[in-house]
C-alpha cells in the first residue's frame, strides 16, 4: 500500500510545483518537504486540498502538522505523510468492513 500512496503523493507534487522541477528529484520516503522539495505554505495547503480529496476529510494535513513543532515540521518527510495516510485509510477500511457484516445490514 504504501508504494501506492507514494506514488499518488508523487503526483499530487507534481501537479502543485511542476513536473519540471520533479523530474530532476527522485522522490522518496526520506524525500524532505523542506529541505529536498522546498515546498511553500501555499504548496502544503493545495497538497492538504489534494489529499482532502482523494483520501477524504480523515486524511487532515494540517491538523497532522498542528501536532507537530516547527522543527518536527521542517524535517519531515514525504514517508512521515505516507505512513500517516497509511495509518488512517488502513484504520477507515477497518470500520468499513465491520459495518459491512450481513448482521449489521438488517
Amino acid at each position: 500500500m504504501a508504494p501506492d500512496i507514494l506514488a499518488e503523493i508523487t503526483d499530487m507534487l507534481v501537479e502543485i510545483v511542476g513536473d519540471e522541477y520533479l523530474l530532476a528529484e527522485e522522490v522518496t520516503m526520506k524525500t524532505t518537504f523542506n529541505e529536498d522539495l522546498a515546498l511553500e505554505s501555499i504548496e502544503f495547503v493545495a497538497l492538504a486540498e489534494l489529499l482532502h480529496h482523494r483520501y477524504g476529510a480523515e486524511v487532515d494535513l494540517m491538523g497532522f502538522l498542528a501536532e507537530k513543532d516547527m522543527d518536527a515540521i521542517l524535517a519531515m518527510s514525504v514517508g512521515e505523510l505516507v505512513t500517516h495516510i497509511g495509518r488512517i485509510t488502513h484504520t477507515s477500511l477497518s470500520r468499513v468492513s465491520a459495518g459491512s457484516s450481513p448482521a449489521s445490514a438488517g
